[in-house]
Parts: C-alpha cells; structure tokens; sequence
C-alpha cells in the first residue's frame, strides 16, 4: 500500500508544481483531521484529503503562519462541501441540513464566493457541473425558486472564472441561461425607474441596519450584482460573436451605473447608500456601500473613492474583528442577544468581508486616490486571517470559519447566542459562505486574470513586511503559474526579487514588490 508521502510526491509530479514541495504542507491535512471529529461527510472524506488537496490546489508559503495556516485550512474546508448528488457535483454552504436550503442543501446566496475560490482547482467538474445544476437542471435548478430566492453575481463569477481558465467553449455555452436569468430578475425585482430592489434578507442580510423582510428598497448589494452580471453577459456574448447581444447588456450596464451613481450616492455621507421605498436614502453607512467596487462600478475620478476612508475609521467600519456591518457611530449599530441570531446591523461577517477585500484590491490596482492604501488593504487582510479561529473551552485554539463575528472580541456571535438559547446544532461550524485563498491569489499576492496573453502580478504587501513568499501550482490559461518573492534571493534559489515563471519557465521579473507584467508563449 503506498504510503501517504509516496502519493503526495506523485500528485507533486503530476500537477506541475517547480518550487514547492507537496510533502512539505501534508501536515496541515493531518492536523485538521485530528482537531475535527467527521460527522458528516460529502464527496471527499477526510482521509483523501491530504492527497485530494496535493492533486488540486495551489501551494501557498509565506512568514505569516496565520495565513499560511489559513490558506490550507479553507482549502480543507472547501473540500467538505463538494457533494456528489444525482444532479452532479454541487458545493454546499452548510455541512449540516438547514431548512431554506433547496435540493441537495444548496443555497445560492455564496455562489459567487464558491466560483471564485473554486476556479483555482484543476479538477473543472466540481464547477462545472455546479453552474449546470443552477443554471441547467430545470425543476430542480437555476430557473426555479432556490436559485431566485438569494440575488447574487452569477454571470460575473462565470466570466471571472474564464479570465482564469480561458475555457471559451464552456463559459458561451452558459450564454442564454445567463440571459434568460437576468431577465427574470428584471422581471420579479426591477423598479419602474430602472434599479433593482431587494429585501435585506433575500440579500442573505436579514436584519439589516437599513433593510426591511418587507419593504422594496433599492440596494447597492442587487444593483452592483446585476450591474456585473451585464457586463459579464456582454463579454461572454463577445466571445460568442453576438454582437448585437452584446451591445444591449453593455447600454443595461451603463444605464445601471448611471442610476447607482445618481441616486445611491449619498453626498453628504460620500458613500453609497440603500434607497428606501420612501424615496429617501437611508440614514446609516453599511459595509455593502464598498460593493459597487466590486464590479469597478464607480467611476475614476468623480470622487466616489472617499468612501474608503471610512473604512480604517473606529467610528466607522473598523474593529479589532471587523470591518463591522455597519458604522459604528450610528445609532442603528448594535451586537444584539435578542432577535435573530444572524444580524446584518454591526456583527462582522465573512461574506461581507470577502466583498469589501476583493473591492479594495480593484481600488489599490485600478483607481487614483489617496484615501486608503495597501497598509491598510495589509492590515485588514490580517484581521480577516486571524479572526479565522475558534478558541475552545480548554484554551486551545485552532482554524475555523463560522457565520458572524462579534467585531470586538472576535467570538463567533451566532453560535454563542445559539448556545446561551439552547437551540446550538453546530450548523455553522466550516461554514463556507465566503472565499480566503481567491483574496490571496488575486489581491495578497496579486495576480490579476486578464482575456489576453499577459500575466499581471501586482502583491498588496507593504514594501518591508515580507522578505519572501511562494505561491506555487497555479492552473491558469492552459499553463501553470509561479509567483515567488525572495528579496535575498536564498530562500527559493530563483534569483533576486519578485519572479513569475508559466510552466517553470521565468516569464517576468522584477527588483521590488511592484506591478508586473509576462507574456505567456
């Protein structure tokens, strides 16, 4: 029988990995699998996981043994929620059944966050038969009431999964379910004038500081959503010479920009803000004000960027956990033992967090400013890593991702409330409601996918902090991907600097942590 070392080598040879060595991080499986009991157990048990992990993700290293640990650990986790159903391959985001899920406890409120970290892996069929199962399977899919029942970022996933894997045949065959989905959305949640409503808890953000189970109100969360998925339509058409398709979702984006800009920009706040079915703005700052970044929806230079400076403000969004839900300095805020476990009004969320990361990084890569900056994109992240902990009742700690954190102390609010309620089921334990390694690969380390045959690397890491890192076995535009920083040059032996090698061939270099640029043969 091969010995546990012995297949991490052969998944080594096979994946293509230069730098890294799989063997080197086969503890991090191990450890895992120690901390946590496996009660539950989809597609990949954890016994398989050490090996599953060496043939399909990327090899991360880097000083920080937070992150380091923390990049394996999500990997482990991510594996959890592969589930093999009738309906193919689907990613969970609940391990334990819960009641709002649809078939095969799906949800559709993380699509998004799934597609982004799983289109790092190199086995395609866990997500390829995922958006099949939304956007394809009829009864028990896209078209009906599971999928519909959370607004999310679908066709802009699917196009940012391309920029990564340049599998043109797969993401146009997507094309009509793409449209005929963000007609539907237009037919059950446009408004007259043209934005987008939702309720806060069809948002997966119940109890919002502003939002209502009731009331209309037109979010910056669905109008940011639906303004990249008509750009995504508009690219993916492109690829599919639709011309005249194209052109219709480019105007619907531009038409959507122009109504966010103009009637969700709050200027005396200097951020965006929900607008309530009252016709008013509503009152307070929320975290998913930074959304529209997401998609690059504001434009350069109109003054939009002012709103990050709440970002780092203690009366704003930051906490020792956070960013906070909502500012802190309103008196809508508040960390609540009462109502719903999962609020929406101050407790730090993974979700959120995971927006607010990938925003900043498009701001720090594509926008002039001066409000905010890589320190703090640094020191967010950091919080973000290590608020990525569960300290248990005889003191150890070890890596866990749950639903909500209280922004100050750092504990996992829903299961302490659910714990002081008698009502704890450990439904959260795992939870896969956010990405961590897509924030590492394209803002920390900072590739950025691109259409074209350029690879474009710019690390968010303040100059001084980190004298080396190694993010090895990257699947990317049919090739494989290396991107190391050694500032000595004899902690990798690969010369000087920040290096960047497609298939362990050198295709960019350069002396400091900076922007650059290789072309792939």
């Amino acid at each position: 029988m091969r010995s546990l070392i012995g297949l991490l080598m052969l998944a080594s040879a096979a994946s293509g990995q230069t730098v890294l060595r799989s063997e080197h991080f086969a503890h991090y499986a191990q450890e895992f699998n120690r901390a946590f009991p496996e009660d539950l157990v989809n597609a990949i048990p954890d016994a398989q996981a050490a090996e599953w992990m060496q043939r399909n993700t990327p090899l991360f290293t880097c000083p920080d043994p937070d992150i380091e640990r923390t990049w394996y650990y999500r990997w482990w986790t991510f594996r959890k929620h592969i589930k093999q159903t009738p309906d193919g391959f689907v990613i969970t985001e609940f391990l334990r059944p819960v009641r709002h899920a649809g078939v095969h406890n799906t949800i559709s409120c993380a699509l998004g966050h799934h597609l982004a970290e799983g289109r790092w892996l190199r086995d395609r069929r866990y997500l390829d038969e995922y958006l099949n199962f939304w956007l394809r399977k009829g009864e028990q899919g896209g078209m009906q009431r599971h999928y519909h029942q959370y607004s999310g970022w679908t066709a802009w996933a699917a196009y940012e999964r391309w920029l990564a894997d340049g599998d043109t045949k797969y993401v146009t065959s997507l094309l009509d379910a793409l449209v005929s989905d963000y007609q539907q959305w237009e037919r059950d949640r446009q408004l007259p004038g043209g934005l987008f409503w939702q309720y806060d808890v069809r948002d997966g953000m119940e109890e919002s500081a502003s939002g209502s189970r009731k009331n209309k109100n037109a979010r910056p969360t669905i109008n940011s959503y639906m303004f990249g998925n008509a750009k995504a339509i508009a690219a993916i058409a492109r690829l599919a010479n639709k011309q005249e398709l194209a052109l219709m979702y480019d105007a619907k984006a531009v038409r959507l920009r122009e109504l966010v800009e103009q009637q969700l920009w709050d200027q005396d706040a200097r951020f965006f803000k929900a607008r309530l079915d009252t016709n008013q703005l509503a009152s307070v700052r929320e975290e998913i004000g930074f959304t529209p970044w997401l998609f690059e929806l504001p434009e350069p230079r109109h003054g939009f960027e002012a709103a990050w400076k709440q970002l780092m403000d203690p009366e704003g969004f930051f906490a020792p956990y956070g960013p906070t839900t909502a500012e802190q300095r309103h008196p809508a805020y508040g960390i609540h033992e009462v109502g719903d476990n999962c609020q929406w009004n101050g407790p730090s969320w993974p979700f959120s967090t995971t927006i607010t990361l990938k925003a900043l990084a498009n701001v720090l890569n594509d926008y002039e400013q001066s409000g905010i900056s890589v320190d703090d994109y640094f020191k967010t992240f950091g919080i973000y890593t290590r608020s990525q902990t569960l300290r248990r009742p005889d003191g150890t700690v070890v890596p866990f991702i749950d639903e909500n954190l209280h922004p100050q102390t750092g504990e996992w609010w829903a299961r302490a409330l659910a714990i002081k309620k008698g009502q704890f089921t450990a439904r959260g334990d795992h939870y896969n409601h956010s990405s961590y390694n897509d924030l590492v690969i394209t803002g920390l380390v900072g590739l950025r996918p691109r259409a074209d045959n350029i690879v474009e690397v710019n690390p968010l890491i303040p100059a001084g902090r980190w004298d080396w890192f190694c993010l090895d076995n990257v699947p990317y535009h049919n090739t494989t991907l290396t991107i190391l920083w050694d500032r000595t040059g004899r902690k990798f032996g690969r010369g000087k600097g920040l290096v960047v090698m497609a298939g362990g061939k050198p295709i960019a270099r350069s002396p400091v942590l900076r922007r650059t640029t290789g072309r792939l043969n």
